[in-house]
Parts: structure tokens; sequence; C-alpha cells
């Protein structure tokens, strides 16, 4: 089988630590069977003047074609005209993408779009003008933010409705799909993997040596995006109330973002040390640093079933996070952590109060939580992804 991969959502040489888990989940797709990465970039006239300032102008640079954790990864641009609202988008993605595909239509059995708006809409599109079954993968934020932006609604629902099958991460994500109006019997849930070589439960003070952090204090850990609809701003309040009365506890913050200089601005209201802004860094160190904390936060406003908090609880680390998408599915008792109200600061402080003493306490022992966690790998979770497209291939020629 032939699958052809269509999303914006994917690492590049410019943004090498983007998107892993469907770099992950690709990568042992390809293993089963042919698999190619259209991953789009985003492009407009004269875009390269704005490389400081947009999206666009930084990845002017990404090469037209890479291999990228062995897959074979094609970089097809897609004219992006912000003033012409998102509305068009879907319409401009489809239209830049028609040559790549129509120079691979023999070449290709079935189509994967990766998001909901614009891939998912430009997979079906396509297929449908090329006669290639469809998939469409939901991921969380393109139904529960872009699917209700003005205009938006009735394209991302053509879009579920169309599609041969659509894979949603979260039972949440699932029934919001259907909402929507795809078919029921024509949507199933793929959980994300976990890479058992990386996370696992792992001594704390040899970590904390390992990445210059007091060993004696009590140590908050949040990795992802740093972006108001993370939750950072909500974050950021709720540590400064906490951190004021409280200076043995700490903060660590790993990731890169929009609001990158509003967390290194809140470190200098703190004491020396007390919150930390370490930037993006590699999957591979990841686990280090879940390993040296205490207790994970992830206070977003929306999610699909964030890979980070089933790699914190395959660590062994308690979670305090919001009650939104599939987070439910994944802190399920006290022991795994604590859910609260997103937007709530007073309350995800209060929350991380009681986790963090809870966990110094030893009301949340690694190996317990661990071993809650246990979870299929990306290996098991590509072969999901395979048996859903291959059922498409199937029922497009019944």
């Amino acid at each position: 089988m032939r699958v052809l991969v269509m999303t914006k959502i994917f690492p590049n040489s410019v943004e090498p630590l983007s998107s892993p888990f469907n770099r992950q989940q690709f990568a042992e797709l390809a293993r089963l069977c042919d698999v190619e990465v259209l991953a789009t970039i985003p492009w407009f006239p004269g875009a390269r003047a704005f490389a400081g300032a947009s999206a666009a102008g930084r990845l002017t640079s990404v090469p037209a074609r890479e291999v990228i954790d062995g897959l074979d990864v094609a970089h097809p641009r897609f004219l992006f005209l912000p003033r012409f609202g998102r509305p068009l988008l879907g319409a401009l993605y489809s239209a830049s993408l028609l040559p790549a595909l129509v120079r691979r239509r023999r070449a290709v059995d079935v189509l994967l779009g990766s998001w909901a708006y614009p891939d998912g809409f430009a997979t079906v599109a396509l297929g449908r003008l090329l006669g290639l079954p469809t998939v469409v993968k939901l991921h969380g934020s393109d139904l529960h933010v872009v699917a209700r932006m003005p205009g938006l609604a009735p394209l991302v629902r053509w879009t579920l409705a169309n599609a041969d099958r659509v894979i949603a991460v979260s039972k949440d994500l699932r029934e919001e799909a259907v909402k929507l109006g795809a078919r029921s019997d024509r949507v199933d849930v793929v959980m994300n993997g976990i890479d058992a070589s990386l996370f696992f439960p792992a001594e704390q003070s040899a970590a904390r040596r390992e990445l210059g952090l007091a060993d004696a204090a009590k140590w908050i850990l949040y990795v992802g995006r740093l972006a108001e609809d993370k939750g950072m701003l909500d974050l950021l309040d709720a540590f400064l109330a906490m951190a004021a009365r409280r200076p043995e506890v700490r903060l660590a913050i790993v990731g890169d973002g929009p609001l990158r200089a509003q967390c290194e601005m809140a470190a200098l209201k703190c004491r020396p040390g007390q919150l930390r802004v370490f930037g993006a860094r590699p999957i591979a160190e990841v686990p280090r640093f879940l390993a040296s904390c205490d207790v994970f936060t992830l206070p977003s406003w929306n999610e699909g079933t964030p890979n980070v908090l089933l790699e914190a609880r395959a660590c062994g680390r308690p979670s305090v996070a919001t009650r939104v998408g599939g987070i439910p599915d994944v802190i399920t008792e006290p022991v795994l952590g604590e859910l609260v109200a997103p937007r709530e600061p007073a309350a995800l402080g209060a929350a991380l109060e009681r986790v963090l003493d809870g966990a110094v306490a030893g009301r949340h022992p690694p190996s317990a939580i661990a071993a809650r966690g246990s979870r299929a790998g990306w290996k098991e979770s590509a072969q999901h992804v395979h048996s859903l497209l291959t059922r498409a291939v199937s029922e497009r020629a019944a």
C-alpha cells in the first residue's frame, strides 16, 4: 500500500522539534507500507523579506525535499494570504498542492491528511477530484478551536462527512467529530504511542544534578509550546503567587513560543533560580526533565490527548492538568494527579500545591503511576493506523 500524507504539522530543518508525534507515528507506519510525506510550508510573495516577523518568512529556507527519520519528505509551498481570511485557505491550500498530487496520482493508493483544516479539507477535496480514498486524522485544537472560527465550521463539517475514514486521538475528539457530521461507523480512536526506551521512572537526584537543578527544592515542570492557549499566563500567575509564599517551590519551563520573553521576565520577579526557562529541547532530553520534577503540569485551554502527559505518567510523575479534551482519560484517579478547570490560575495553584506536597510525602509513588501508565508504543499505534488505511482502500474499491 502506498500512502501519501498531507500535513503542515511536521518537522523540518528549520523547526526540527515540531510535532514529534507525527514524525514518530509515520516513521513506524513506513515500516508497514510505502509512505511519502507532503509537509507543507506557507508561502506568499516576498515572504523571505519577513524572515524575522512571520512563520512563512522563517520557513523560506526549508529545502524542497528532506529525509527525516527515514521518511521521504517533500515540502511543497502553499499560498497563504492572511488578509483574505481563513475560509479561503482550504481552497488556496488545495490549489497549491494539486500539481504535486497530479504528478503522484499513479503512485498513491490512499491520502492521509493530518489536521482537520486546511490539511484534511484539501485531502478530501483532492481525493475526490483524483478518485483516491481519503483518511483524516484529528488532533484536538483542529476541532476544538479551528472548527469554531468564523466561517470554518461548514468546511470542517464537509471534510468530516466526506472523508472515507476519520482517525481521532481521543474518545472526546471522536464524539466531537460525530457531532460535526462524521459518520460514527467511520470514526476510530487511535491513541498516540509512548517510546518505552525513553520514558520510564528514573532517579530524581541524578537527573537534577545533570540539569543543574537544586536537589533540595520542590520542582514543578512544564513542557510544551509557550503560548496563551497552553495556559502559560495562568501558570505564571499561579506560580508567582505561590513562589512569594514558598521559596522552596521552583518551576522549570521547557519549550519555546510567543510567550518565551514573558516567561523570562517572570523569572526576574522571582528569587534567583526559582523559575528556569530552558527553551525547546529534543525529545531525547525530555525524560531527564520529567525525572527531575516532583509534579508535571499542563494548563492548556484545549487539547486532544497530549503525548507529554502520557510521557509524564510513564516516567512516574503525577500531573496537574486542565479538564479539557482527552486529558480526563489520562488522569483518572488521585494517585495520578488532579484536574482543574481551564483559565483559573487560583485553582491551578491550589492543585499544584496539593499534588506537590503529596508527591514529596509519598502519596504519588512513581512505581504506581508508571504501572498505571503502561500503554502501547508507536509501533502498535502505527499498526492501527495502517489497518484503517487498508480498510479505507478496500471500502472504496468495494
